[in-house]
């Protein structure tokens, strides 16, 4: 009989034969709770300890490791994109290039180490030149590592107060993350997309958002079970792949069209590789953005985020 498994992960393509079972781990059997909210199961995940095996943002998992919290990383990286669109301001702020808002104030959409919102910060930083020092950043949440203190330029939105209003009513200058309708609230770099992908070119970093990671003590108890939970999700997503470039997805969601603008862009053969080595250069890029934005404070060593049995597995 195979080991049982609680496991979250939220349905896309590149995890979808993973989540039905037409593709599962050997000697192991998957099951997924739903959660609608996907960062509320990532809340879980780290505060409790919910599933055996779980999809996390990348950040939440760097802070969880350095607070101690008992769970490992497999580098099967579930979710990609870009960020260059999700800094908002007013569209009459008179604000049009990131290194104006030294000084300011800038909302984060719940905690400062939410993975976009480093993500945006180091663009604003690295591309435009932004003293993050300078900001006080605004967030509408707490973090998901409780133990973590952010830096003293971080304070909480006043109780009641949206971050889409506090922008609306000028008490923002900008915000990470924040979903609005209001055609009040812009993208504060135009054509953000086409802005990354000629930075993607440049760079050859497509930012990684998520990963996995799996409970130590099931680790301890399973010593196969990282490999056996890596190679299934790499062939689900080597099937995703496939389908993707075939023009096989009959309704391509979002994540769908951006991984293809991304081949396109690139030439690469797969948008989406799973394992340390492809992703040596925008996993270090992300723990020195992490470092520098004081989200870390001891030194990390790239290979001892993951389990020992699949650093040298690619898929």
């Amino acid at each position: 009989m195979p080991v049982q498994l609680s496991a979250l992960s939220r349905s896309q393509g590149n995890n979808s034969r993973v989540k039905d079972g037409t593709v599962a781990p050997e000697g192991y059997s998957l099951h997924f709770e739903e959660v609608p909210v996907l960062v509320q199961g990532f809340r879980r995940m780290v505060r409790e300890l919910a599933f055996d095996v779980s999809e996390m943002a990348l950040t939440t998992y760097l802070t969880a490791r350095e607070h101690g919290v008992k769970f490992t990383a497999l580098p099967i990286f579930l979710v990609r994109g870009f960020h260059h669109n999700a800094i908002m301001v007013r569209q009459d702020s008179g604000i049009t290039d990131p290194g104006q808002l030294v000084g300011k104030r800038v909302g984060v959409n719940r905690g400062y180490t939410v993975t976009t919102g480093v993500w945006a910060r180091s663009i604003m930083a690295n591309q435009y030149g932004l003293d993050l020092d300078s900001v006080t950043w605004v967030l509408s949440g707490d973090e998901h590592v409780e133990a973590y203190r952010p830096p003293s330029n971080v304070i909480s939105a006043p109780a009641g107060k949206t971050l889409e209003q506090m922008v609306l009513d000028g008490e923002l200058e900008a915000a990470i993350g924040v979903k609005s309708n209001s055609p009040d609230i812009v993208p504060l770099i135009p054509n953000a997309n086409d802005v990354a992908l000629t930075a993607l070119r440049a760079t050859g970093l497509y930012p990684i958002n998520h990963l996995v990671v799996i409970k130590d003590e099931v680790l301890e108890a399973h010593p196969d079970a990282a490999v056996a939970v890596f190679e299934a999700f790499a062939e689900s997503k080597r099937q995703y792949v496939a389908d993707l470039k075939a023009g096989a997805i009959a309704e391509p969601d979002s994540a769908d069209r951006l991984h293809l603008k991304v081949l396109e862009a690139t030439g690469w053969d797969d948008p989406l590789p799973y394992g340390i080595e492809p992703n040596r250069a925008v996993l270090e890029d992300l723990i020195e953005q992490a470092s520098k934005q004081r989200i870390l404070t001891k030194t990390v060593k790239l290979e001892e985020l993951f389990a020992e049995s699949v650093r040298g597995l690619v898929g």
